[in-house]
């Protein structure tokens, strides 16, 4: 056990836009995991927040469509097996996606099929929930795919909405439902173990 402690077999990169709590959140879950290391988050924006945050592993800026093939080769050469999108807002390169299948997961802060594709992210897809009357959100993660929010779907959990709902409040209760459940469901596809109860998922 000890030397699985020093030598994790699985890698994970995670790629965001915004400020990253969600791969921060992950970051902490698998600090001192025996099978599981996080080896760096990479990002799209210069002025993200996820840059101004002190996550505990290496930040990096990228550009999309320029750096794809080197980026996919640096993350070969550092042994990385999966990436995590936590809150990654371009479209994923299909040689990416080919690279990590099955271990390239999303985590989407709406239940899909329903509140998913173009322009359904952030803000946008509380308000469109809440103006449609549902009652019920939640979070989905999922195997990231060519099409966006269109990968088998792993997990969910529902989030009630309720009455007096703002988007923003909606959105920082699923936000909180995300932190607890994007690692855990990462960790048991990860390893091939039970996904987590969604009834244990803080909504």
């Amino acid at each position: 056990m000890a030397q699985n402690a020093s030598k994790p077999h699985i890698l994970v990169a995670i790629l965001a836009s915004g400020s990253g709590s969600n791969a921060a959140a992950i970051v902490d879950y698998f600090q001192g995991h025996n099978f599981v290391r996080v080896v760096g988050i990479w990002t799209n924006k210069p002025n993200a927040g996820v840059v101004q945050r002190d996550a505990g592993v290496p930040v990096h800026v990228f550009i999309p469509g320029e750096d794809d093939a080197k980026l996919l080769t640096a993350w070969q050469d550092m042994g990385v097996t999966a990436v995590a999108l936590a809150g990654y807002l371009k479209a994923v390169p299909l040689a990416w996606i080919e690279a990590f299948s099955g271990r390239m997961l999303n985590v989407h802060p709406a239940l899909l099929p329903k509140y998913g594709g173009a322009g359904m992210y952030g803000i946008h897809i509380h308000r469109a929930v809440i103006a449609s009357g549902e009652t019920i959100s939640g979070l989905t993660v999922h195997e990231v795919s060519e099409h966006y929010d269109e990968g088998p779907i792993y997990f969910q959990c529902p989030v009630s909405v309720r009455p007096e709902d703002q988007p923003e409040d909606l959105q920082a209760r699923i936000l909180k439902a995300e932190h607890w459940a994007f690692p855990r469901v990462l960790e048991a596809v990860l390893l091939n173990k039970p996904l987590p109860n969604p009834s244990e998922c803080p909504a």
